[in-house]
């Protein structure tokens, strides 16, 4: 069984945000399945997939982001999910905008919703998908993360979530090292 949690901060106000392209990830990934992400567990949203036969939770914690890790652990504790089998898709200002990222493990860096899947796990020893955002000349980092999406972005961060999706589905069917070998590139699309 895997676990594939998405941060973002629930409600309207923050849907369309670059802080919710975790949340925006898991969408698209439960769309393209035909998968709902609505049932309440874990102080999440969750929706049970099966890619390439393998269980799969979808989950999107509604703790706002900087509480994601009790949701995540709640659900880490309760399937008995080795930590090899949770990624975590969130959004990443020091990546360059529209390419994708993925770690087997490493720090939390500056992300607070990592920072609290960190504590709350007791480890970071777990994978991750970073959707990258860029932030050059873009202002104040909260107003900016918090932001939508301009016009001339939006086309860019689609392609990233769609590669971001078909990173998730490589990395359950094959491994995460053919998924970061595939996936991880300067730009959305990687070296495919």
């Amino acid at each position: 069984m895997y676990i594939i949690a998405g941060l973002g901060n629930p409600g309207k106000k923050y849907e369309n945000t670059r802080h919710n392209l975790g949340f925006i990830t898991v969408d698209r990934l439960a769309d393209k399945d035909g998968v709902s992400v609505t049932r309440k567990k874990f102080d999440a949203l969750v929706g049970e997939d099966n890619i390439g036969g393998e269980k799969v939770l979808l989950m999107k914690p509604q703790t706002y982001m900087n509480e994601s890790g009790r949701a995540i652990a709640q659900a880490v504790k309760f399937y008995k999910v080795d930590l090899s089998h949770l990624i975590v898709i969130y959004d990443d200002f020091d990546i360059k905008e529209g390419s994708i990222r993925i770690r087997k493990f490493g720090s939390a860096g500056t992300h607070n919703g990592m920072r609290s899947i960190v504590s709350c796990l007791g480890s970071d020893r777990f994978p991750r998908l970073r959707v990258g955002t860029g932030v050059e000349n873009k202002g104040d980092i909260v107003d900016f993360v918090l932001g939508g999406f301009s016009k001339s972005e939006k086309s860019m961060m689609e392609q990233a979530v769609d590669t971001a999706v078909d990173a998730l589905r490589c990395y359950v069917t094959e491994d995460i090292d053919k998924a970061m070998n595939i996936y991880n590139s300067k730009r959305s699309g990687g070296n495919k």
